[in-house]
Parts: structure tokens; C-alpha cells; sequence
């Protein structure tokens, strides 16, 4: 027995409906243009002017500080590198260095990872100027059943995860994770 016609419609709609992919979600809400700000992984290299002692390279710890000489802990997390060369500069000249000069600058980004259907997935070395596209060659390119069109970004924006669908030019952030999802057929 043949299913009459408006249940072969129905039955259609549904298959059809089921292939249609999600809207893309939210976008990830970010000013490209705001400065760096640091966080944990990032490796830093102080120089102190005229103070060999306490120019060196600082990793950014877990609880987001380096730890220098004479003035121990030091906030990074959240800070651009010129708000933490002048917050390094302050707590220099209470009772150590009569007129600091500290330049900071970034040896080494923290890495950013990607999960789902790539080669290789797992943790990376961020480089400047990075887009998905590249973060996907670098893990070996997309997996047969990789769904190219729906990649997910999620990123650490002012303390709090935000995520959202992200076409394959979407430039990346050092810390940013990356989920590439399976297509069905």
C-alpha cells in the first residue's frame, strides 16, 4: 500500500528539515582593535634599564602574576604590557630604584586549541595574526567528515566564555579554542 500523498509531503518536510543546518549562534562579540591583554601562559621578557638582576624572561603563572626580584608578585592577567611596564615601574620606585625604566614585551603567546574533527587535534603555538583557516592547516587540516561551515570559537572575553559560530577567515586570539563539528552526511 502507497502512503497518500499529504503523508509523503509530511514525511518529505521533516527529512528536509532535518538536512537544513542551525543558524549560526551569537557571533563572538570582540574589539579587534583593543590592545593585547595578558593572561596565563604568556611568556614575557622585562628589562630593566641598567639592572641586569632583574631583566629576565617571566612566565604569566596560573593565578596570573609574574614573580620578580625585590618586588615579588606582580598582577599580569587582564593587563596590556604597557599598563604592567608602569605597574612594575611603581612598585620598583617604592624604596628600590630611584627612577625605573622597565620596557615589557611578549616573547611567546599563550596557545590556543582545537578539538573536533581535524587530523590532529589538541594544543598549538599561537602566532600573530592566526585565522581559523590556519589553526586548521597547522592540526593537520579537516578530517573526511569535518563540517567545514559550522566551526565553533570559544574565547575568554573580560572574564567570561563566550562562544559563537565562526566563518574559516575568522581571525584568532592567543587562549581561544577551536571546535570543528562532525557533518552527518
Amino acid at each position: 500500500m502507497r502512503p497518500s500523498r499529504p503523508a509523503l509531503l509530511a514525511m518529505l518536510a521533516f527529512l528536509l528539515a532535518a538536512c537544513v543546518p542551525e543558524p549560526p549562534g551569537p557571533a563572538v562579540a570582540v574589539d579587534f582593535d583593543a590592545p593585547y591583554t595578558l593572561d596565563s601562559g604568556d611568556k614575557l621578557r622585562v628589562v630593566v634599564f641598567g639592572q641586569d638582576g632583574l631583566s629576565n624572561s617571566y612566565a604569566v603563572d596560573a593565578g596570573g602574576k609574574i614573580t620578580m626580584p625585590l618586588i615579588g608578585p606582580v598582577r599580569a592577567r587582564g593587563m596590556t604590557i604597557a599598563q604592567l611596564s608602569d605597574s612594575i615601574s611603581t612598585r620598583l620606585r617604592q624604596g628600590y630604584i630611584r627612577e625605573p625604566h622597565v620596557a615589557v614585551e611578549i616573547e611567546a603567546y599563550r596557545p590556543f586549541f582545537i578539538l573536533g574533527e581535524v587530523t590532529f587535534p589538541g594544543q598549538f603555538a599561537y602566532v600573530p595574526d592566526m585565522t581559523v583557516e590556519t589553526a586548521v592547516a597547522v592540526a593537520g587540516g579537516f578530517t573526511p567528515r569535518a563540517q567545514r561551515s559550522r566551526i565553533e570559537l570559544h574565547r575568554q572575553v573580560d572574564g567570561q566564555t563566550m562562544q559563537g559560530v565562526v566563518p574559516v577567515g575568522y581571525p584568532l586570539r592567543p587562549g581561544d579554542t577551536i571546535v570543528v563539528a562532525e557533518r552527518w552526511f
